[in-house]
């Protein structure tokens, strides 16, 4: 399968350049001969016409490709082995390999390019032999055009290499622009719908007995599905195409509110020590270690309390969330641990999870503090 940004390539150079050469060799073939008398003009001009006629078709598989270059030097040694005179004839060649080569790898134009250049030069040292020709103009007639056909394929593949790679950065681009959507998505909708499963849980356990309690918990579903579909809206609306106003990340003064909205979930949880100066990127990372952390315990550790250490050690902030839950063993990693990892390390940190030796789970996080 041709990739996109090579048939774009391909569709630019065969839009018009190959026919202007294809008149030209046509013009040009039936005007040099005009004055030969042993054989008829307007065998020179198919002769020509058909070693040109492979620019102008659709792009051909490589094989194929291969076979078209050969031809056409073929038909060009023909030219020659018959007597016809030097013109045109000489752009045919060259013409054909470049597309060949803006079209199909190295490997699907080399061979038939070196072949059709030997046939061709067989053409011109049959000329040489048969029709009296000068030997010397004949070699570097031959020569010549080898370095032409090779420099023609080279260029087109040079040409071919850099969309090729320009193609691959563009996708690489979109496939990462990917990636943090859908982490955007898993950490904010996820962490979301976490908290009011919670809430939704307190609801049902204090219904008819403490209607207080039930509006709390209903308001922070409301406010923690607003939220979600907030972010959600924003993502869609990227994937979409749509102008959205990207809101900005969530960093390390956001995560108070975070733990606020946990705690209203009726996850007790302890704060101790202070994040200090962080960079932005440490922050942000800090804030998703902290949001995904929380949202784990909320779905999976069944703990009664989480806590969150804030420390400093060797010129990094350590940041530990650990809590008293069933714990267990990170069997697959998956999005939420793998999306944490990646986030710490493009802040230049490190990221450690397992379970505590005596019960629960842990999640510790080292980034740079910016220096003072």
């Amino acid at each position: 399968m041709t990739h996109p940004s090579v048939a774009e390539l391909t569709r630019a150079h065969r839009a018009w350049w190959p026919w202007a050469v294809l008149v030209i060799v046509f013009l040009g073939t039936a005007a040099s001969n005009a004055a030969n008398d042993r054989h008829p003009v307007v065998l020179a001009v198919l002769l020509v016409v058909a070693a040109t006629v492979p620019a102008v078709l659709p792009p051909l598989p490589p094989r194929t490709a291969g076979l078209a270059l050969a031809a056409s030097g073929a038909l060009c040694g023909i030219y020659f082995a018959l007597g016809f005179a030097d013109g045109p004839v000489f752009l045919a060649l060259p013409t054909v390999t470049f597309l060949a080569g803006a079209a199909v790898p190295l490997a699907g134009w080399l061979p038939g390019a070196l072949g059709g250049v030997t046939l061709m030069a067989a053409g011109l040292a049959a000329r040489w032999e048969w029709h009296a020709d000068e030997p010397h103009k004949s070699l570097w007639q031959a020569i010549g055009m080898a370095g032409v056909v090779l420099a023609a394929g080279a260029v087109a593949t040079a040409t071919r290499n850099r969309f090729e790679a320009r193609a691959e950065r563009v996708e690489r681009t979109a496939t990462e622009e990917r990636l943090r959507m859908a982490q955007d998505l898993h950490d904010g909708v996820g962490h979301g719908l976490a908290v009011i499963a919670m809430q939704a849980g307190v609801a049902l356990h204090v219904l008819g007995r403490d209607e207080a309690k039930v509006r709390a918990s209903l308001e922070a579903i409301r406010a923690a599905s607003r939220e979600s579909l907030d972010a959600l809206r924003a993502e869609l609306a990227v994937i979409a195409g749509e102008p959205a106003p990207r809101r900005p990340a969530p960093g390390v003064d956001d995560i108070e509110a975070l733990v606020e909205r946990v705690r209203a979930a009726g996850l007790r949880v302890e704060v101790t020590g202070a994040p200090g100066s962080l960079t932005r990127e440490a922050g942000e990372a800090a804030y998703a270690v902290v949001q995904e952390a929380l949202t784990n315990v909320l779905r999976h550790a069944s703990a009664d309390t989480a806590w969150i250490a804030w420390s400093s050690v060797g010129g990094n902030a350590v940041l530990t969330v650990r809590d008293d839950g069933r714990g267990g063993d990170v069997q697959d990693e998956g999005m939420g641990i793998s999306g944490m990892r990646a986030r710490v390390a493009a802040a230049g940190g490190t990221l450690r999870v397992g379970p505590r030796p005596h019960g629960g789970f842990a999640v510790v996080v080292e980034v740079p503090e910016q220096p003072r």
